[in-house]
């Protein structure tokens, strides 16, 4: 009896085994395929790279960039100088919140809404702040590139938007993570969820860290933290720090099709280098070919012209047909109060004629126009 107990137990562990190694081998599968253009996975400690798809890709780089406008700043630039929001600045197409001109906010608060929020418009300010202007201030960005060893990368904006000839890689924006991880109040920063900052005229935001990670359930005790990036060549980017198994694993996420796909892509680079320490499967490197609308290491200024160009087209029709909507209701509501004006005149005549009393009355059409802004 108890041999064939014995027999039983043997078996049903090895059947366990059996289905908790094949689970594994599935879930190995599925962490290589990554649904973005490019990603890497570096560690931190020993810069072995644990997992690279399309590393060496030039894509623009976003609003990661704004790691390394944070770090030219901090070169030069002290936490406690007052910054006055330019013209240009307020101007600068941005998330919210809106920063207009003529406020003022020390370099800190700028940083944060910079990397918490990715302020395009916190970024021109910085940039106006240490050069005079984006343009000189873009030449001290690809110097301190440079300096870093960033050799396949070149910058145009501060903000990451659009500019010519401005592309990164997935593996080299994952060397400006680590890079500018040596910036105690760049780590702190991205480490923040929300943050509550007043500008000197009274003014109070609240801003919400722009990496979701940082909330997740599963992995906010793990996710040190990041900057995301958007824009429509560059789709969704995200360059990460978390900590695993005692270890820093920095990773980069580039040409992900929508929000949802760089999280789970991050998250899949996360639990892959995770196996990857342990000595549970090896280091992957893979290359597949990348079809772009628009090649991203050549100057794409024609394309985005022609890009804006289509949109003041269609908005200046939608504009158009907006007004003539609102002429046409307003006709409408014209003439509808004028005979409802007549009847009641008709009306009071009757009336007068009656009781021989006079009665006036006067009736006003108001017409609201709301603008689409």
């Amino acid at each position: 009896m108890a041999k064939i107990m014995k027999k039983i137990i043997i078996f049903f562990l090895f059947f366990h085994l059996s289905l908790i190694s094949a689970k594994g081998y599935e879930n190995f599968e599925n962490y290589e395929n990554l649904t973005s253009i490019a990603g890497v996975a570096i560690d931190g400690t020993t810069g072995r790279i644990l997992y690279a798809k399309n590393s060496h890709i030039k894509i623009p780089p976003a609003s990661t960039v704004k790691l390394l406008t944070a770090m030219v700043a901090l070169d030069r630039l002290q936490l406690s100088q007052k910054i006055r929001i330019s013209k240009k600045a307020e101007e600068t197409p941005s998330t919210s919140p809106h920063l207009y001109e003529g406020e003022i906010y020390t370099v800190e608060d700028l940083l944060y809404l910079l990397l918490l929020r990715s302020s395009n418009q916190a970024a021109v300010a910085l940039a106006e702040a240490v050069a005079g202007s984006e343009e000189k201030f873009s030449e001290l960005m690809n110097q301190k590139a440079r300096m870093l060893g960033l050799r396949d990368s070149h910058f145009v904006t501060a903000s990451g938007l659009p500019g010519g000839n401005q592309y990164t890689t997935a593996y080299e924006i994952a060397l400006l993570l680590y890079e500018a991880l040596k910036y105690p109040y760049i780590k702190e920063i991205i480490n923040t969820p929300v943050k509550i900052i007043t500008s000197q005229q009274g003014r109070t935001l609240v801003i919400r860290n722009t990496n979701r990670l940082l909330f997740d359930e599963e992995y906010k005790e793990t996710i040190l933290g990041g900057k995301t990036g958007y824009t429509r060549l560059s789709k969704h980017c995200l360059v990460n720090v978390a900590k695993v198994k005692d270890r820093l694993i920095i990773t980069s996420i580039l040409g992900a099709p929508n929000r949802d796909a760089l999280w789970e892509d991050t998250k899949k680079l996360i639990r892959f280098s995770e196996l990857v320490l342990e000595g549970r499967v090896s280091p992957v490197a893979i290359n597949t070919a990348v079809n772009t609308a628009v090649p991203v290491s050549i100057k794409p200024r024609a394309y985005y012209g022609e890009v804006q160009k289509k949109s003041q087209v269609i908005n200046q029709k939608r504009s158009a047909n907006l007004a003539g909507a609102s002429k046409n209701k307003n006709t409408k509501n014209v003439a509808s109060v004028r005979r409802t004006t007549n009847n009641k005149i008709q009306t009071a005549k009757s009336i007068q004629t009656k009781t021989k009393t006079t009665k006036t009355r006067q009736y006003r059409a108001e017409t609201i126009i709301k603008r689409n802004s």
